[in-house]
């Protein structure tokens, strides 16, 4: 029978190169599964994301397991008054309607500060913050941010803003073991989230930047100030935010 290999130079025949052609099918398979797991995954959560609530997210989970509660209430964007979106993009995103993912603007302006000798300071924007708590672990390590650069183009390709913001106020961390503003409002103020005032979305607005320190129900000067900062920023950009209309 002839041999497959192919033949030496004196006639008699190699063997078939079986352990490269092993090697190449489990690399391809690697391959795929990399894929998969890399656009296939976050690309169908999010479609399925734009039409059905989040059950989950990573930091809800780790937080679980690490002895906090879970309070959660969603709520529907459209039964939200407008100041408690707008408190949000006034104290984390001004620009969150012009933008399309990544504030270049702000980009820009936080690096030619760190070159001017100030500190390296974030430019991340209400998307990229979606982009983290929706899909990934709570951390600031190179690969986290490269990840959440990464998953938020799906975000801004296959949601429009109204969702994005949405879905934001229902995962967003408020508090330890209080998820979104509709368990804030009842957490920290008593009241659902539809009856929030100005001054208490303002409030949970301004604990944002770190919720584990701050308390919207408890607010120390600095938080009570920035609330009062953040209240006047929102009658300033109220004429510009355009994106939360249906």
């Amino acid at each position: 029978m002839a041999s497959r290999g192919r033949r030496r130079r004196d006639g008699t025949a190699k063997p078939a190169p079986a352990r490269r052609s092993g090697w190449r099918r489990w690399r391809r398979r690697v391959l795929i599964a990399a894929l998969v797991l890399l656009v296939g995954l976050p690309a169908g959560l999010t479609v399925i994301y734009r039409f059905v609530p989040v059950p989950a997210t990573p930091l809800m989970v780790i937080r679980l397991f690490e002895g906090e509660g879970w309070r959660r209430d969603r709520i529907a964007l459209d039964d939200l008054p407008r100041h408690v979106p707008l408190a949000v993009i006034a104290g984390e995103d001004n620009r969150f309607c012009a933008h399309h993912g990544f504030d270049l603007e702000q980009i820009r302006a936080a690096w030619e500060e760190w070159r001017a000798g100030g500190r390296l300071r974030g430019a991340s924007t209400l998307s990229m913050q979606t982009a983290k708590n929706l899909f990934l672990w709570p951390g600031r390590d190179f690969l986290r941010k490269g990840l959440e650069a990464y998953l938020v183009i799906y975000l801004e390709a296959l949601w429009p803003k109204r969702r994005i913001i949405e879905v934001y106020l229902n995962i967003a961390e408020t508090g330890p073991g209080v998820y979104g503003v509709g368990a804030a409002a009842e957490a920290h103020f008593g009241r659902p989230a539809a009856e929030l005032t100005p001054r208490q979305a303002a409030l949970i607005a301004a604990v944002l930047p770190n919720p584990r320190r701050w308390s919207a129900g408890q607010p120390t000067g600095y938080i009570a100030g920035r609330a009062t900062t953040l209240t006047t920023r929102m009658n300033q950009i109220d004429p510009i935010v355009d994106c939360l209309e249906p």
